[in-house]
């Protein structure tokens, strides 16, 4: 075969597949959206769509999701645990769940969104949880001015050595992005999903039921993916600049870590996180991992009730 011979069939090749992998992760985007509509209502800011739900009485309370989620989360077991004695706000972060993604995808850029997109419902003087990377989100939210009170679960707040894993390197450029997140989008087979979710919940079971009504199809969007990616992969850079700032939060802040999370661990975050805050109380949960709201609900409620009255 001649080389000219060669380089068209390689590029036949290459066209199929690519044929093939945007035809499939049509597919399972048109299957994810099927099977997991949005299930609240919609607020604009600046032209752009936010998701959320809304129920129960009492104080504010707007809860934030993490990274690789939406806010289907926080609505499986926790919030409905809540809603007898506070108003829950449960948001998608942009460009996650069923909102829409903004241009800048920094924290600073998703906290003003939310801020505004909850100011809308009558919200002014929340208190804010967020889980994981939605810490992070609640933490520049703070830094701007605005909640009552920080509760922060497994949440991301210290640089951290060393560099994310392969995944997230491989999808830290441009090029990346574009060639690895649809190919990811078609062809992830469901048990690697359940296999990482595991690894996110160890020790910790996932809970029975958890994994149909999260809808990680919703994640597996290319969209989705391309918008995480970028989310997560500026985050340490973003924190190096929080952290010189953190001394001068002065509103409570509740910190609930669990000692066997390896995503984001305590040593690394937490901990130092309440040594810099005026007015922080750290809970320490043995043998947890990265989702305590699940596993260890009675804490986290616990620290949103000290919150609410401190």
């Amino acid at each position: 075969m001649t080389s000219k011979k060669l380089a068209t069939s390689l590029l036949v090749a290459v066209l199929g597949f690519a044929g093939v992998t945007h035809w499939r992760a049509s597919v399972r985007e048109a299957a994810a959206a099927a099977a997991f509509p949005p299930s609240g209502q919609f607020v604009i800011v600046d032209g752009r769509r936010m998701h959320y739900e809304i129920s129960g009485t009492g104080p504010d309370l707007v809860l934030i999701h993490g990274a690789s989620g939406s806010l289907r989360d926080l609505t499986f077991s926790l919030r409905d645990r809540l809603t007898d004695r506070y108003r829950v706000i449960v948001v998608d972060r942009p460009g996650l769940g069923h909102s829409d993604p903004l241009d800048d995808t920094s924290l600073a850029a998703q906290a003003r969104v939310i801020k505004a997109g909850v100011a809308q419902l009558g919200v002014t003087d929340p208190i804010v949880l967020g889980q994981s990377y939605g810490g992070a989100v609640a933490l520049a939210w703070a830094l701007d001015g605005g909640p009552r009170a920080l509760v922060l679960v497994g949440s991301p707040s210290m640089p951290w050595p060393g560099t994310l894993d392969l995944w997230y390197r491989v999808t830290s450029t441009r090029l990346g992005r574009a060639l690895a997140v649809p190919v990811a989008s078609a062809f992830v087979p469901e048990s690697y999903v359940r296999a990482a979710t595991g690894a996110v919940f160890a020790p910790d079971p996932v809970p029975p039921g958890y994994e149909a009504h999260l809808g990680t199809a919703l994640t597996l969007r290319r969209a989705t993916l391309a918008t995480n990616t970028a989310q997560v992969n500026a985050l340490r850079a973003e924190l190096v600049t929080m952290e010189p700032r953190y001394p001068t939060l002065t509103l409570p802040v509740e910190l609930i870590h669990g000692t066997a999370d390896t995503i984001v661990p305590l040593r690394i975050h937490s901990a130092p996180l309440a040594l810099l805050l005026p007015d922080a109380t750290l809970t320490v949960i043995d043998g947890a991992g990265h989702m305590p709201h699940h596993a260890h609900a009675d804490r986290v409620i616990a620290a949103i009730d000290r919150a609410a009255l401190r």
